[in-house]
């Protein structure tokens, strides 16, 4: 028996028969460019069959505009991608205030109350579902990964709105920290039996599953503290500058640090998108359906603009001093023993002689693109008042690209990038009271409520 197809239809039109089969394979052998680039591609990566050298070394890492003076990061075998450009974009000011060439906020300690708050998240989404079926298409979505690696820019304010942020020395980097699998399959296990027993003490009442809720979340406290150590409550910071003048700040809440040594109005900053899908209009606020990492903080909202004024307000603020966190979808045309991306760098139309016809908004609404990394913009090359290429701080390490920066051209802006946080103040008026809206609620599983990793 076969389902979704007409039955009606002969035979020949819904399988393969091998008349057919012989059919393509005479076609193929027919072309001489098809035997070649099978000789090729068999012998040698796609990628360098397919990358076009014209675009490659035309590409330099230079641009008119540059900020970065400092290291790069590495987030290593981690998903962790969105809270270190997060955590990169405040280290600037902080290594300023402190006086200090390199500085980093502990990457380890918001990992760990993330992972602790999203368990508690999923798990009152679980709670909130536990009448629907199993097989529910939320639920299922819900239960497909209960706590990875990724997040967003609202999700990155609220944990320090919440829990502050300390020094590196404060929690370092662990096994578990820079390599996050086995950790993570523990916790998911653990966190979709809870959603089992949950779903099974609906009949027994609220109190019932609150007791049990706890009981999940004293275990997944105990795998978080075990794999990635335990959060400070206070510290004593002290340090030396860059001219070996110590100083000491005394005992610190990572609260009093965060208020301390973040120098941005992070609370100000808003997430713009470019959501190019006909039913997501210009100018109008969204929000994803159980999106987010902590329960009852502020959701996680995006403002729908157009592409050329995220790229303007982007310019803008790297032009005037500050780097921008923004989103995209990273593995599409990179080339990344180089650390470039361009749009058109790959040619793989000319590879399998035949055409890539998604655009942007298709390849949202037919699941071959999302966002899937986040990343810092420390540079930009401006000719004649308008963008030519970006230069990225990735959290990769210093081994590829420019000792880890790299260079974007602005063709792939358009194509990959999603989403950028910036000032409010920035937005033009009529955006800027458009935040103001009620948002429109997205459904859970919709591309747009990808998390960066």
């Amino acid at each position: 028996m076969t389902f979704g197809q007409d039955d009606s239809r002969p035979a020949m039109e819904r399988s393969l028969t091998p008349d057919e089969l012989e059919l393509f394979e005479k076609e193929f052998a027919a072309r001489p460019a098809n035997r070649l680039m099978q000789n090729a591609v068999t012998q040698t990566a796609v990628d360098d069959v397919a990358l076009d050298r014209r675009i490659l070394t035309g590409i330099d890492h230079s641009v008119s505009h540059q900020l970065d003076d400092w290291k790069v990061t590495n987030q290593k075998q981690s998903g962790r991608c969105w809270l270190f450009a997060g955590l990169n974009l405040l280290r600037v000011g902080a290594a300023r205030k402190l006086g200090v060439k390199d500085f980093e906020f502990s990457q380890n300690y918001l990992l760990w109350w993330d992972k602790f708050e999203r368990a508690n998240h999923f798990l009152e989404a679980i709670v909130e579902t536990s009448d629907r079926d199993v097989d529910d298409r939320t639920v299922a979505h819900l239960l497909s990964d209960p706590i990875s690696d990724g997040g967003q820019w609202n999700m990155f304010v609220a944990l320090i709105a919440k829990h502050g942020l300390v020094p590196k020395s404060a929690m370092p980097e662990t096994n578990s920290s820079s390599a996050t699998r086995s950790m993570n399959r523990d916790l998911q296990a653990l966190l979709r039996q809870g959603a089992r027993d949950l779903r099974r003490l609906a009949s027994a009442g609220a109190e019932a599953q609150r007791q049990h809720k706890r009981e999940v979340l004293a275990a997944i406290h105990r795998v978080l503290s075990i794999h990635l150590g335990t959060p400070p409550q206070r510290f004593l910071w002290q340090w030396q500058d860059k001219d070996k003048e110590f100083h000491r700040d005394g005992w610190l809440t990572p609260a009093e640090f965060a208020a301390a040594y973040v120098q941005l109005p992070i609370d100000e900053y808003v997430c713009l998108v470019h959501d190019p899908r006909e039913s997501s209009p210009v100018g109008r606020t969204f929000t994803v359906e159980y999106l987010g990492n902590i329960v009852d903080a502020p959701p996680v909202v995006y403002l729908n603009a157009e592409m050329d004024l995220l790229k303007r307000l982007a310019m803008e603020a790297v032009v005037g001093g500050e780097p921008v966190w923004f989103g995209c979808d990273v593995a599409r045309m990179m080339r990344s023993d180089a650390g470039v991306w361009d749009a058109e760098l790959f040619d793989y139309a000319s590879v399998y002689d035949a055409p890539f016809t998604l655009d942007k908004a298709d390849r949202l609404l037919h699941h071959e693109t999302q966002m899937t990394h986040a990343m810092l913009f420390t540079g930009v090359d401006v000719v004649e008042g308008a963008p030519r290429r970006w230069r990225v701080e990735n959290s990769w390490g210093e081994d590829r690209a420019d000792k880890g920066f790299w260079t974007m051209n602005d063709s792939w802006f358009g194509e990959h990038v999603f989403e950028i946080a910036v000032r409010r103040s920035a937005l033009p008026p009529e955006l800027s009271a458009a935040l103001d809206q009620p948002p429109i609620v997205l459904p859970a599983w919709d591309p747009m409520g990808a998390l960066a990793d």
